[in-house]
């Protein structure tokens, strides 16, 4: 199996290396030096990994046989590709790889779905599901134990308890039931003010 593990930035100093954002949660396993990855497009690869290092909260990385300023701008925008078995797991239990939760259904506690994860973007302070719905438009849930409570992968399921008003349903709750009193209020004063019959 082939997953995306980063794409490469723009070029840093003048000896090859460049920035890299980073799609994968072990860096260090798959942007190791000596790690050969594919590329989308597919002829600017494939690349091997010479060093890594990290500055000022960026991965930098220098690829084999790129040793200035132009070979690594050249680069930019390229997708790193690992070969990944489908099988594997990481090794802490309460971690997981994207392609183990891509298009796992989210649900609510109580069972009420929310949509299906489309894809994983990964945040320098977290990561964060990104959630197609039934009807086509998308919310963002943060990868946080606070909102995410399971994930199943036997059940292919994530079960979530969203904050208020982090998804649309529960603020269309709000403000119907507003819309509804607001609606009762109007009709009683409309009540009040009809002319009454002669007696």
């Amino acid at each position: 199996m082939q997953l995306v593990v980063a794409r490469i930035g723009r070029a840093h100093g003048i000896k090859g290396e460049v920035t890299v954002e980073v799609r994968t949660d072990e860096p260090e396993l798959r942007l190791g030096p000596g790690a050969v990855l594919a590329t989308d497009p597919a002829a600017t690869g494939p690349l091997t990994i010479e060093s890594g290092r990290v500055h000022s909260g960026r991965l930098l990385l220098r690829f084999e046989g790129v040793r200035d300023r132009s070979g690594a701008e050249a680069l930019r925008n390229t997708l790193l590709i690992a070969d990944v078995d489908p099988e594997e797991l990481p090794e802490d239990p309460e971690e997981f790889y994207d392609h183990q939760l891509i298009d796992l259904d989210v649900v609510l506690a109580d069972g009420t779905e929310v949509g299906r994860i489309t894809e994983i973007s990964h945040l320098p302070s977290q990561d964060l599901f990104i959630v197609e719905r039934p009807d086509g438009s998308e919310v963002m849930i943060p990868f946080v134990e606070e909102i995410v409570t399971e994930i199943d992968l036997e059940e292919q399921r994530a079960v979530i308890t969203p904050p208020p008003g982090l998804i649309d349903e529960s603020e269309a709750v709000v403000v119907s039931s507003r819309d509804e009193e607001a609606k009762s209020e109007e009709a009683a004063e409309k009540t009040d003010e009809a002319p009454k019959g002669d007696a």
